[in-house]
Order: structure tokens, then sequence, then C-alpha cells
């Protein structure tokens, strides 16, 4: 029996963190670990190029080849770091947002693409909202984000506009979450407060505190920080002595689990319960700036 095809996001968390232990012998043995990744990559990138030429000369490589390496996650993954993709950005991000569309129906929304600029910026729609969520257009644009920036890592930004009415509760809409202007205060009683320092985030660890006298919980990976609200969905309890984990159905996954009554929740993907597609964390915006992590929350309203 062969062995699984490694997790491309797996492994690219693990050679970071050996780079990042090589850095304790001092700068010339991580410069060194690095040109050797370097040259690996680049070794393995010539044969990846030199093989579709051959498969290409042979006329072997077709509509339905192309469709079937860019299905295979491992393979496209490969392709995508030497720029070797058989399909362009817009292909991907548009096939990236076919593949999202079935989760963001289950919250009462959709997605459109308007455009990709030729700097590599996405412009999107976000149509739609699940009834009675508060965090609903925070939740599908985060779940979007997610699988375009998989699916096209070279693209530089995404633009969303929203259809739908601002919602209510105690998250700021989607105009404030892709704002360019970060101010201290911003309309509609949204307020950009510190909530921790990197410093005091492990990568792998979570960190909770409050916020504006809300319970906030942080979650740093090595592909950034998440920030939620420290309410358990399935019980209403908060994350107290609760790490993250790896799904071993999903070796790139960041579980967390509710002491309480034990759902698990995927911290890289909107929150989503594991168990439970129709339930999902709340997540709290954020903006990292100067070493300091911010998160956006209602202001109260005064009587």
């Amino acid at each position: 029996m062969s062995e699984p095809a490694p997790d491309p996001a797996a492994c690219g968390e693990r050679i970071e963190l050996l780079l990042e232990a090589s850095a304790a012998a001092g700068p010339i043995a991580r410069e060194r670990a690095e040109e050797l990744v370097r040259l690996v990559v680049e070794l393995y990138g010539a044969g990846l190029e030199r093989l579709l030429e051959i498969v290409d000369d042979a006329g072997a490589f077709d509509d339905r080849l192309a469709a079937a390496i860019s299905a295979d996650g491992l393979v496209s993954s490969l392709l995508l770091v030497h720029g070797l993709h058989p399909y362009g950005v817009a292909d991907r991000v548009q096939q990236a947002l076919d593949d999202v569309r079935p989760y963001l129906g289950s919250h009462g929304g959709d997605v459109r693409l308007l455009d990709v600029t030729a700097e590599g910026v996405v412009h999107l729609q976000l149509l739609g909202s699940c009834d009675g969520c508060a965090s609903s257009a925070v939740t599908l644009e985060l779940a979007v984000e997610d699988a375009i920036r998989a699916a096209a890592p070279e693209i530089v930004g995404i633009e969303v506009e929203e259809s739908s009415p601002a919602p209510v509760g105690g998250v700021i809409p989607v105009e404030a979450l892709t704002s360019r202007l970060r101010t201290a205060e911003s309309p509609g009683g949204v307020t950009w407060a510190a909530a921790a320092t990197l410093a005091e985030l492990g990568v792998g660890s979570v960190h909770r505190t409050s916020v504006n006298g809300s319970g906030v919980l942080l979650a740093r990976l090595l592909s950034g920080v998440y920030a939620y609200r420290d309410l358990c969905a399935g019980c209403g309890a908060a994350f107290e002595g609760a790490g993250l984990e790896r799904a071993p159905a999903a070796p790139a996954s960041a579980v967390l689990t509710c002491r309480g009554c034990g759902a698990r929740y995927d911290v890289r993907r909107a929150g989503a319960d594991l168990q439970d597609a129709a339930r999902h964390l709340e997540p709290i915006p954020l903006l990292e700036r100067d070493g300091v992590v911010e998160v956006a929350m209602r202001t109260p309203v005064s009587a």
C-alpha cells in the first residue's frame, strides 16, 4: 500500500519551522538552509517544466489532462510554485469561487467575480446573507478569500462589494473590513482596538482576551492571525483551556475544540464546525500594525 501524498500546506509550514529553527545556529546556518531549499526548488521546477514540455511535444497535453492536473491539489500547488500551472489567474479564481459556492449557499449567500486586474487585484461582489446571522458577511468573505488565495497565491489583493444591507450585530460590515482607510474609530460606532502584540502570540497557540467588554479569541498560525468571538457556537461556552490541533484527515487544518460540548472548529476556514455545517464561530476582522493585532468591534451605543 502506497503512502498518502504529502499535504502541500503542511509541508510548507514544516519547512518554515525548520528554517526558523536554523536561525538559532546563527545567520550563516540560516543562509545555508535557505540556499539548500532554493536549490532543491529550482531543481524540481526545472524537472517539472521539462516534463510538461515532453508531454506537450508528444501531443498528449489536452484540455482533459489540464483539468486533471488542476484538480490534483498536490500537483497543482507544485506547478503554482514554479509558474507552470495550465490555467491563468482568472480561470483559477473562478474555479475557486465555484468550489466554495456550496458553502456560501449554506449561509444564504453567493459571490460573483467582477474582474481580475492586470496588477493582480481581484474584484468580487458578495450576494445575499444568512438570515439572523450578524457575522454572515464577514464569514462569507473569509471563506472566499481563503479559497482564492489557495488557488491563486500570486494575487496582490481582494476587493469586495456587498449587495445586501450591512448587519447590525457586534461585528463590522464588509465595507469596513475591506476599507483601505484604518482609523481609530470608524463611522457606525466601529472601533479598532488593540487585542495583543504579535510577541504574545506563539505560532500554533490560542490567546484569549477581552476587548470592549467582549471576549476575543486569537489563534496564530504560520499563515497569519485569526480572530473569533470567544464563544462556542454549540453550547455558548468560552474556549477556556482550549488549544489547536490538526485533524487526522486534514494535516494542514487547525482545529479548535470546545471543552464544554466537544464541538470542533476549523480555524483556517472561517471557524466552520467540522460536525455541523450549519454552525460556525463568529469571526472578527483584524489588522496587524506595527507588531500589534487590532480587532474591529462595535462600540456600545449610549442610552
